[in-house]
């Protein structure tokens, strides 16, 4: 990359670091995290960083680090089988954190809408869990470098479909440009106030992208 910014596949060595990012960056910003007041800037928060580490450790995921070896930011590319959601969705239901329980109700809520194994006729699917940049390094593009970098992941490992639950305005403007098609909406003016997160961002989408294995 130009601006001696380079992309790679996170290794183990780098969990901690990339969960440090997360804690100052995603965790805080990210709007149904924001709406409901998940955790503060920089606290941890132990579902969570579960979460994503289960994430990085199939594989997927890639970060971007800049010269002297910060990481800039990250995307978390997680495998979904057939089945897998809705195993997820009875263990939600034994966390004790009712705002973390919340943000995933919803987010499993969007995909109980539409059977994408089914009308794809797949058993496995790619999706993108996490897109983050940290603060210092926005309006560069990286969010677009990392998702380009995802498509191009899935379509060697051979995945036909790629997908993102994307919450913000931003996100869904990067998948956008990506030829993302949406599949599913929640819009945050059927959400409760007290969990609707502010303009500009207007509704929960779950896209999708093909990918072509040609």
């Amino acid at each position: 990359m130009s601006e001696h910014l380079t992309v790679l596949t996170i290794p183990e060595d780098r969990f901690c670091e990339v969960i440090d990012h997360l804690r100052h960056s995603f965790f805080a910003d990210e709007p149904l995290n924001h709406a409901v007041g998940l955790c503060q800037r920089g606290e941890p928060h132990p579902d969570l960083e579960r979460h994503c580490l289960a994430t990085m450790k199939q594989g997927y995921s890639r970060m971007i680090l800049s010269e002297d070896g910060t990481i800039a930011g990250v995307a978390l590319n997680g495998t979904l089988r057939k089945g897998e959601r809705e195993e997820a969705g009875r263990k939600l239901l034994e966390l004790a954190d009712e705002k973390f329980k919340t943000i995933f109700g919803l987010l499993y809520k969007v995909n109980e809408k539409v059977d994408l194994f089914e009308k794809y006729d797949v058993q496995e699917i790619l999706e993108c869990r996490i897109l983050s940049v940290d603060s210092r390094f926005r309006g560069r593009g990286l969010a677009n470098v990392l998702m380009a970098d995802s498509i191009e992941i899935a379509r060697r490992a051979g995945f036909k479909v790629f997908k993102a639950d994307a919450t913000g305005i931003f996100s869904q403007k990067v998948c956008a440009k990506h030829g993302f098609e949406m599949e599913a909406e929640i819009p945050y003016a059927d959400l409760d106030e007290s969990i609707r997160p502010a303009p500009p961002h207007e509704a929960l989408k779950l896209l999708v992208k093909l990918i072509d294995q040609d």
